[in-house]
């Protein structure tokens, strides 16, 4: 494990998913021991998206921005809000100089798939409509998040290809969890990995499928036909269960004619870009940002 990282573990909490309301509480406190960036050169709003229920997002518009990022936070389908991914959202605003729409979906097991993806299907819908609100192209709406969020971008990408969505300029994947079946080498292996582990991921699973069987929309790795999708970047931490199935996602869209950029940080643990003091979280989040740009570039 790189050394900058290995000195933060004992702070991190171990948390096992079986209490939802606990740990959506501890997970709120870890949060706001992120510093975010500086936001006085842009425009931060809370909004509302109307859906069935109403989807709160938070918007975020940096100066002359050219496109947008439908972006889903993380926390195993069953955490986090837009307040706790308020320093991230704000940093890929700010690095990348696109307008970030931070969603705040619908959580498990209270609200099981597919709740979660028809929200975010709805904000990206809403993007791609209120362009010229936002001030950008509506050819440049990109997906994105981290963890379960990645997910949910995946599979933003596979439902709005098969049902004509709005088009998805770029995808914008960082550490995914994309199988429920855990039967990857990493899902079997990695059973006591910091923050995130094999039973913390059944236990996402668990709660996201409720008693619902796994479709590629709510396992985008069970989708058998990854053609026409959108160019990706797709980033994976060593030490993570949801480190294989990320790679192997990566070369199966490559197969099928997908422009993918892929990278595999060693060293690292699932969301250990969160210490942003350690050198390797600081490249991990401009390369994750450069990406971005390039993408959503002339």
């Amino acid at each position: 494990m790189d050394p900058e990282l290995e000195a933060f573990i004992p702070l991190f909490p171990r948390a096992d998913l079986t209490d939802p309301v606990v740990e959506r509480k501890s997970f709120a406190e870890l949060a706001t021991a992120v510093p975010a960036p500086d936001t006085s050169g842009m425009e931060v709003e809370d909004r509302v998206v109307p859906a069935d229920p109403d989807v709160p997002v938070r918007v975020y518009r940096p100066q002359q921005a050219q496109g947008a990022l439908v972006w889903m936070h993380g926390g195993g389908f069953v955490m986090g809000d837009v307040d706790t991914e308020h320093p991230w959202a704000a940093r890929i605003a700010e690095s990348s100089g696109a307008v970030v729409v931070s969603v705040g979906y619908r959580l498990a097991p209270e609200d099981p798939y597919p709740a979660a993806l028809d929200d975010a299907y709805a904000v990206l819908t809403w993007t791609a409509e209120h362009a010229s609100e936002l001030g950008v192209d509506p050819e440049r709406i990109a997906v994105g998040g981290h963890s379960a969020g990645g997910n949910l971008a995946a599979a933003l990408a596979l439902r709005a290809r098969d049902e004509q969505g709005p088009r998805i300029r770029f995808q914008l994947l960082n550490q995914p969890g994309l199988d429920d079946r855990q039967e990857t080498w990493s899902q079997r292996n990695f059973t006591d990995t910091p923050w995130m582990n094999r039973d913390k991921t059944a236990a996402a699973w668990r709660h996201y499928l409720g008693s619902r069987p796994a479709t590629p929309y709510a396992a985008p790795a069970r989708a058998t036909d990854l053609s026409g999708l959108p160019p990706a970047y797709l980033a994976t931490a060593e030490l993570c269960p949801a480190r294989d199935e990320g790679i192997e996602y990566a070369l199966r869209l490559l197969r099928a004619g997908v422009p993918v950029e892929l990278h595999q940080w060693p060293g690292t643990f699932h969301g250990s870009q969160a210490i942003i003091s350690a050198d390797i979280s600081q490249r991990q989040i401009a390369e994750l940002t450069a990406s971005l740009r390039r993408a959503l570039a002339e």
